[in-house]
């Protein structure tokens, strides 16, 4: 598609677009929650009991960026009416080619992924099912929710699970008795020696992944099709996001006061987390590590059922245009190609609960997820900046600098990832 082409929307005005409203707020939630894994809790976690409170800045700024790609994902699906899907083919096949290998081994890894994470708080609140077994539950569970509901009713349930992990963790940080010196101290951007990796974890990892570019799914399977709503859209990601940055600091806390002060160590991986709900009892009592262990599956069952329907979503849009189709929102939510990424989501990475996971494909998966948060970023600049956006919804410098900011901080870590690997073969 050339450059020139005009998208063929109408535009709204400043004066006549939907004013901000609390009870609207959901496709931001939904899009934080699921981005927000057990996997970011124990990073966070890590970082705040080896470095105290002086990584605190990394996580604002995490946020920020975070607030830039959905913001700008929004914006796309409403400014002009098509999807991400549909902006990603206006650059060219090259993106069709790196997405379907994409999407197709990251379901596969992820799926299981999830469902183990899930798992884990499951097994240790009731020790007589096998973490397997809990894991096969979780998938089928998150399967069975989203096959047989709509947006609404899975947006509601999201909901839940994110006020019960926020009011869980943000509980937690009280009770360690944070020390607020510190914590201002903790805003003074710094790096202390052996911090680089986990200042990019911080940044980049926190509530960032393919799920970011669902967001504008959601957005319309909301309800909310055309400029008018950019003004709530807007409301909405940021006040889900600075909940994500309050749960985000809060589980530092946890880290600073509970681990870094008392010389304890985690384990590195989810398991970490069962080592947090140990020592949790240990400090207080055993019904507060209970309630840590609710709240770190409701963490990542949430991710279970975000990536479920909001991955699924992006998969049956792009099976869509590979046949020259277009689906009405409704009509993805009830498609064949949808319905056929929940079940690969959820049966085929069963095998990877009995076996550890295959070096090669592990290497496949992180090779391409490495890609996908700069793939994202980058590929928003061009759109946002090109005359496929309508004029007045174009990038201005604040939306340019921030993803801007992002695609270099995405490109660091894809570096950092590929280094890795070839370490790993090597």
């Amino acid at each position: 598609m050339a450059d020139a082409e005009q998208p063929q929307v109408p535009l709204a005005t400043t004066t006549d677009q939907q004013r901000p409203s609390w009870r609207l707020i959901g496709p931001g939630i939904v899009v934080a929650a699921t981005g927000v894994g057990a996997g970011d809790l124990v990073a966070t976690l890590l970082a705040g009991s080896r470095f105290g409170y002086t990584l605190l800045w990394a996580a604002v700024v995490g946020c920020l960026v975070k607030i830039s790609l959905a913001e700008a994902t929004g914006r796309w699906h409403l400014s002009t009416g098509r999807t991400i899907f549909e902006g990603w083919r206006s650059l060219g096949r090259w993106t069709t080619w790196y997405f379907a290998p994409y999407i197709v081994i990251w379901g596969f890894v992820y799926g299981a992924t999830a469902m183990t994470s899930t798992a884990l708080p499951l097994n240790a609140l009731f020790p007589q099912i096998s973490v397997t077994v809990w894991g096969i539950l979780a998938g089928v569970a998150g399967l069975a929710f989203v096959w047989l509901n709509r947006y609404g009713v899975f947006e509601k349930a999201m909901t839940a699970l994110v006020g019960l992990m926020f009011v869980t963790v943000v509980l937690l940080a009280f009770l360690v008795a944070p020390n607020v010196p510190s914590i201002l101290l903790g805003l003074v951007p710094t790096l202390p020696d052996g911090s680089f990796l986990y200042t990019l974890g911080l940044i980049g990892g926190v509530g960032g992944t393919i799920t970011m570019a669902a967001y504008g799914y959601w957005v319309n399977a909301k309800g909310w099709r055309d400029a008018t709503w950019i003004r709530m859209m807007r409301w909405d990601n940021r006040v889900a996001y600075i909940m994500t940055g309050i749960f985000v600091v809060a589980m530092l806390i946890v880290g600073a006061e509970l681990l870094h002060n008392a010389n304890i160590a985690l384990r590195d991986g989810d398991r970490g987390l069962l080592d947090l709900g140990a020592v949790l009892a240990e400090r207080f009592n055993p019904f507060i590590s209970v309630l840590f262990l609710v709240g770190f599956f409701a963490a990542s069952f949430s991710s279970v059922l975000g990536v479920w329907h909001g991955v699924s979503l992006l998969f049956a849009d792009y099976v869509a245009h590979l046949r020259k189709r277009t689906l009405t929102v409704d009509e993805r939510e009830r498609s064949t190609p949808f319905r056929a990424y929940l079940l690969w989501l959820t049966f085929p990475p069963m095998v990877l609960l009995f076996l550890e996971r295959p070096f090669q494909l592990a290497l496949v998966y992180t090779a391409l997820g490495a890609f996908f948060m700069p793939f994202l970023a980058l590929t928003l600049l061009w759109l946002l900046n090109s005359k496929r956006t309508p004029p007045q919804w174009r990038n201005r410098w604040v939306s340019n600098t921030g993803l801007g900011i992002a695609a270099a901080l995405f490109i660091i870590v894809c570096v950092n990832e590929l280094a890795g690997i070839v370490q790993d073969v090597f």
